[in-house]
C-alpha cells in the first residue's frame, strides 16, 4: 500500500518562486540580442523582465539562508506570456529561462544543497501555440488533433473580436487558453508522459494548477503515474476551498494550496489594518475579514478538521502566491501584523510558503502588481531575519511538524493561547495582536522559553518575558508572542532553548 502523504514534506519550508520576476543570471544565450523590460518595471500583463533559472542557482544562498528547503517554481515550459500559463510544449523549458540545461542544473544544484523542487503542472489548458491545437488552425477538421480539445462549431476564430466567439472551450472564456479534452486517450497519454519526463529528470513533485476544473479520473491516472516513477513525490492541488472532494479515500492529491487557513489568519493577526473590499476572482468575494479570536479560533479548527492527520501535514498554507494581492498590501503595510501572521503559519500543521520577495517587504497589489521584480539592491532586513528565525524554530520543535494542535482559553480577545504537538515536546504558545500589554497565565510546571530564543530583544518582543521556571502570571507586550515548552508526563520539564 502507498504512503498517505510523503514523509518530507513534514519537514518542509517552501519559497514560491516565479521564474520572470526573481532574478537574471545574464547568462541565458537566448536572451541575446533581445529587447526585454528594464528590471523592476511596473508589472504589467505582458512583457518579459528577464528571469531565468540559472538566476534562481545564483540566489540559492539568499533562499537557504531564509531556512528554506523547497522550492515551487511557477510554469517553466515554453510559453508565449511572461507567467508561462500559456504552455506550446511541455517538454521543453523556455529557452528565455535558460531552457532543459538550466533547469537540469537547478535540480542538480537544489539537491546538492538537501534542498527539493517541485514544478507548477498546467494540465487544463495550453496555449494558442501549442503544437496540437495549432495543427487545428491550420487544417480545421481535416486535422487528427481535433478531438483533443473541445470544439463548438468551425472554422475556429482564435482572435476573436469583442461579442465574437472562438469556437472551443477555453479557461474562464479566453481564447488564448484551449482546454484540453482529458476523455481523449492521446490527451492523457501526452499529460501523463509529461508528468512522468520531469520527474524522471529530478523534480520532487508537482503543483496543479485549476486541478477542480480538471476531470477526477486524470487525477487519478496521473497519481498512479507520478507514484509508479517517484513515490516520495509531493502532489499539491490548487484548490481554493474545502479540498476533501480530492483528498478523500482514495486520495486524488497529498495536499492542496490551503487558502481556507490563510484568510483567516490575515482576518485575526490583521484585523486593524486589513483591506476588506478586496475581491479575489477566483471567490468573487472579499475573503479578509476582521475576525475576533472566537471566530479565528473556530474558522482554523473547521479546516484543520477537514483533513486526517497525516493530510494536514501535507498541506500548503500560504499567506499570499502569484495570483492574490501581497500579504503586505492586505496590511496596508502593517509589518508588525505580517510578522504575527508568518508566526502563525509557521506554528500550524502544514508545510508554510513564502511568495518570493516578502522577507523584503514587498507590497504588490492585485494581479498583476503581485508580481514585480525582485529588488536585488536591496539588502535583507528585519522581516528576513524574522523568516529565518521562524525556520529554525520550525526545524528545531518537533512539535510543529506534528499534526496536533489544541486552541486553549484566553482571558483576553487580543491574545490566542494554543498548545502544538503531543506527548514529552509539546509546546504553549501565546500570541498578543493587541497594542496593549496584556497578562497571560501559563499552566502550572511550565518548562523553559523557546520562543524567543536567547538574549537579543526582538522588535516587539520581549527578550526576557519568563524566567526559567515559569512561576506566575506573566505580562506579554503587545505585538508579541511566547513559546513555552510544557512539561513532561514524568513531571520534569524539557530543558529551554537558547
Amino acid at each position: 500500500m502507498e504512503p498517505a502523504t510523503p514523509a518530507w514534506v513534514a519537514d518542509a519550508v517552501v519559497l514560491q518562486v516565479f521564474p520572470d520576476r526573481f532574478r537574471r543570471s545574464g547568462r541565458v544565450e537566448a536572451q541575446q540580442d533581445l529587447e526585454l523590460l528594464p528590471w523592476g518595471s511596473p508589472p504589467e500583463r505582458q512583457g518579459f523582465q528577464g528571469g531565468d533559472l540559472l538566476g534562481v542557482i545564483d540566489a540559492l544562498d539568499r533562499i537557504e539562508a531564509l531556512g528554506v528547503n523547497t522550492l515551487s517554481l511557477n510554469p517553466v515550459f515554453a510559453s508565449a506570456a511572461y507567467h508561462r500559463y500559456h504552455t506550446f510544449e511541455y517538454f521543453q523549458v523556455d529557452p528565455l529561462l535558460g531552457g532543459n540545461g538550466a533547469l537540469a542544473a537547478l535540480i542538480e544544484a537544489v539537491h546538492e544543497r538537501g534542498m527539493r523542487l517541485i514544478l507548477d503542472g498546467v494540465f487544463n489548458h495550453c496555449g494558442r501555440g501549442f503544437w496540437a491545437f495549432h495543427h487545428l488552425l491550420e487544417n480545421g477538421e481535416a486535422s487528427p488533433y481535433r478531438h483533443w480539445f473541445h470544439v463548438e462549431r468551425w472554422p475556429l476564430n482564435p482572435y476573436p473580436a469583442p461579442g465574437e466567439s472562438c469556437g472551443y472551450h477555453c479557461w474562464w472564456n479566453d481564447p488564448a487558453l484551449p482546454r484540453f479534452n482529458h476523455a481523449h486517450p492521446g490527451v492523457r497519454r501526452y499529460l501523463l508522459a509529461v508528468a512522468r519526463h520531469w520527474l524522471a529528470a529530478g523534480i520532487d513533485g508537482w503543483r496543479l494548477d485549476v486541478a477542480d476544473e480538471v476531470p477526477t479520473d486524470f487525477w487519478r491516472a496521473f497519481r498512479e503515474t507520478v507514484r509508479a516513477e517517484r513515490p516520495d513525490a509531493w502532489i499539491v492541488g490548487e484548490i481554493w476551498r474545502d479540498g476533501r472532494p480530492w483528498l478523500g479515500e482514495p486520495p486524488l492529491f497529498d495536499g492542496v494550496m490551503n487558502y481556507p487557513l490563510a484568510w483567516p489568519i490575515l482576518g485575526y493577526f490583521g484585523a486593524a489594518s486589513l483591506r476588506s473590499e478586496l475581491v479575489l476572482p477566483a471567490l468573487g468575494s472579499p475573503p479578509y475579514q476582521p475576525l475576533d479570536r472566537a471566530g479565528f479560533e473556530r474558522r482554523v479548527e473547521e479546516v484543520l478538521g477537514w483533513y486526517p492527520a497525516a493530510t494536514r501535514l501535507a498541506q500548503l498554507n500560504l499567506l499570499d502566491g502569484h495570483d492574490t494581492p501581497r500579504a503586505l498590501h492586505v496590511l496596508q503595510g502593517d509589518t508588525q501584523a505580517l510578522q504575527l501572521c508568518l508566526l502563525c503559519l509557521f506554528l500550524l500543521p502544514g508545510a508554510p510558503c513564502l511568495y518570493y520577495g516578502t522577507e523584503l517587504e514587498l507590497a504588490g497589489g492585485p494581479e498583476p502588481g503581485c508580481r514585480e521584480a525582485y529588488p536585488w539592491e536591496r539588502s535583507p532586513g528585519p522581516l528576513a531575519a524574522w523568516i529565518t528565525r521562524l525556520s529554525a524554530l520550525r526545524r528545531e520543535q518537533p512539535a510543529l511538524r506534528s499534526a496536533a494542535l489544541r486552541f486553549l482559553p484566553s482571558p483576553h480577545d487580543d491574545v490566542v493561547v494554543l498548545e502544538r504537538g503531543e506527548g514529552p515536546q509539546r509546546l504553549w504558545v501565546a500570541i498578543n495582536r493587541g497594542e496593549r500589554e496584556l497578562v497571560v497565565a501559563p499552566p502550572a510546571g511550565i518548562g523553559g522559553r523557546v520562543w524567543p530564543a536567547g538574549e537579543q530583544p526582538e522588535r516587539g518582543i520581549p527578550p526576557k518575558a519568563v524566567g526559567a521556571d515559569g512561576a506566575g502570571p506573566l505580562r506579554l507586550p503587545g505585538r508579541s508572542a511566547l513559546i513555552l515548552s510544557l512539561p513532561r508526563g514524568d513531571g520534569t520539564a524539557e530543558p529551554a532553548d537558547s
